[in-house]
């Protein structure tokens, strides 16, 4: 018999939207109040504590969540993911990002082909230069050591690699590797974002690695050939292979841009640039800031829940239960959006990170077979280290909307602070918050419980807190490398675990591409004003009005202006 076109057309869907109605007679404070069905919500793995006892869930509702998983097919999917199968069918592609932190003797094949061989060797390759970078056997044009680095990349290529290097920067191993030298990371074309990124810098000690596959990217290719120029007007065109190297596939324009293509690191069309931290887009940065050995931890991290992911039953599975709890809270619940709150500064960078790999990969409309859906896929992410989201958005969340939260702790700090004679240390306070926010949601507090405390009458009702607002707990043991890979590993195969349930595909982003090609249509338009002084032509009333104003507000700007870079 034929399995359904749509995940919604099966009993555990069903049974799932039927058990919503016996959800909503119950609160969280009497499901709080029952200690085995707590200790059955938590999981252990590798010393990483998931306690999900305050997701609007009863013990029934996690056996509904599983039949679902098997009505969708979940484990024969992350098979034929881990088996090297086109699962990206849209774009005909494997999705492999688990084969760059696989151990050297494994074998994960793409098209029959064993790849780990070819992951192994741009590691090598990534080791080899930046151990000769950092020891100085590799310098500059004038022959100065090349103690800075920027990145330049965008999106996938970009936000992954900028969480790993802020989560890293107050490890105390990986800043001890990478005492006097300087990591940036060049994204945004807006101007300003080259002007901040070469600020004090000299390009006689800078080294920039350009990110991109096809080396075509519209703003990657315009700010490196801004940086380009920067190089050449300082140090002249020939210094230009000494100072910039290339993370690409296309090693004829990598050659053309005057790139040695011996400098140029590879990686595949397996590779999502979203899940691409741990192929040389990551790695090679990474690696000239803190070294390979502490990269290389990092990769271990991740593959550790690689191999966790795809063997542990899914009731015992990390990744697995956050990917069924977020559909259930998207496409059951009603709730469309999720916090994301490490209470971790170091962690600032990850919700923005997640945020891309989860909007890009779900935020999809229809089927994998092309089916529009009739539920909700895909979730808004957004989040900002506790404590300071307590004292920006934490409101909303108590007394506004119900948006599900993922608490991130951390047991030891990185940077851990004792002052003589307080209460409790700098880490104790910040995780005092970490451990009360989410009681406080789950909990609230009454109306009878503020009359006790003799509240006056007219303030009860602003100072009510309903309460049975979802929330889940993940603490990690330290936040060294291999903690980082950790986590970005479990949030990425979460991220995969929904998709496969909704029966999107996870791993394209077409939605992307409409605002790219009407980019190009703005830009040639641009060009024949600025250069033939043309009208604005062909587009509607309101955008041509708004390019006119700012073509008039700019037109002292030269047809052919001479070439001025930022100086700050």
């Amino acid at each position: 018999m034929a399995s359904p076109a749509l995940i919604s057309e099966t009993q555990p869907w069903n049974d799932l939207k039927g058990h919503v109605e016996d959800i909503k007679r119950t609160h969280l404070r009497e499901l709080m109040a029952d200690a085995e069905r707590c200790r059955s919500m938590m999981v252990e793995f590798d010393n990483i504590l998931l306690d999900y006892s305050r997701q609007r869930a009863t013990l029934d509702t996690i056996d509904k969540l599983l039949a679902l998983a098997e009505a969708a097919s979940l484990k024969q999917k992350i098979d034929r993911m881990y088996n090297g199968e086109r699962i990206n069918s849209t774009e005909n592609r494997t999705v492999l990002h688990v084969a760059l932190r696989a151990p050297r003797d494994a074998v994960i094949c793409s098209d029959g082909k064993n790849v780990v061989p070819d992951v192994w060797n741009v590691l090598d390759k990534i080791k080899e230069f930046s151990e000769r970078v950092r020891s100085g056997s590799w310098v500059g044009a004038t022959g100065k050591v090349l103690k800075d680095v920027i990145a330049v990349g965008i999106g996938g290529s970009f936000l992954g690699p900028l969480f790993v290097h802020t989560a890293l920067q107050t490890d105390p191993e990986a800043s001890e590797h990478a005492r006097g030298r300087q990591l940036r990371f060049l994204a945004n074309v807006d101007p300003i974002d080259v002007a901040r990124n070469i600020s004090g810098l000299d390009p006689e000690t800078t080294l920039v690695v350009v990110v991109s596959k096809t080396f075509t990217t519209a703003e990657t290719m315009l700010n490196a050939r801004t940086l380009r120029e920067w190089i050449s007007a300082a140090l002249g065109p020939s210094a230009v292979a000494k100072h910039m190297v290339a993370v690409s596939t296309n090693l004829p324009l990598v050659e053309k841009f005057g790139i040695d293509p011996n400098n140029a690191f590879a990686f595949w069309d397996w590779v999502g640039g979203r899940y691409s931290v741990c192929s040389a887009v990551g790695v090679l940065p990474l690696s000239l800031q803190y070294g390979f050995p502490i990269v290389e931890k990092f990769l271990k991290g991740a593959q550790s829940i690689d191999q966790h992911f795809h063997t542990a039953p899914f009731d015992k599975n990390i990744p697995v239960l956050l990917g069924l709890l977020s559909v259930w809270n998207v496409s059951f619940l009603g709730y469309p959006a999720r916090a994301i709150l490490p209470y971790s500064q170091a962690l600032e960078k990850f919700a923005p990170h997640i945020q891309q790999v989860s909007m890009e990969s779900n935020g999809k409309g229809v089927s994998i077979n092309g089916v529009p859906l009739p539920f909700e896929a895909g979730e808004i992410d957004f989040g900002e280290p506790g404590t300071n989201g307590q004292h920006s958005f934490y409101q909303l969340i108590h007394q506004g909307r119900v948006i599900p939260c993922d608490f991130i702790g951390i047991v030891k700090s990185q940077q851990p602070v004792y002052l003589k004679g307080e209460v409790v240390s700098n880490h104790d306070e910040l995780m005092s918050n970490f451990f009360a926010q989410p009681d406080a949601l789950a909990y609230g507090k009454t109306p009878e419980q503020l009359q006790t405390e003799n509240v006056a009458h007219h303030l009860i009702p602003h100072k009510t807190f309903t309460g049975n607002r979802p929330s889940l707990s993940l603490l990690l043991p330290s936040l060294t490398a291999y903690n980082i890979g950790q986590l970005l590993a479990i949030y990425e195969h979460r991220v995969a675990v929904q998709g496969f349930i909704w029966g999107i595909n996870s791993f394209d982003q077409w939605g992307v591409e409409l605002g790219k090609s009407l980019a190009t249509q703005v830009r040639k338009q641009l060009h024949a004003s600025r250069v033939k002084r043309e009208p604005v032509e062909g587009f509607n009333y309101s955008t041509a009005t708004m390019l006119t104003r700012y073509l008039e507000a700019t037109s002292d700007v030269p047809s052919d202006p001479p070439t001025l870079l930022p100086r700050i």
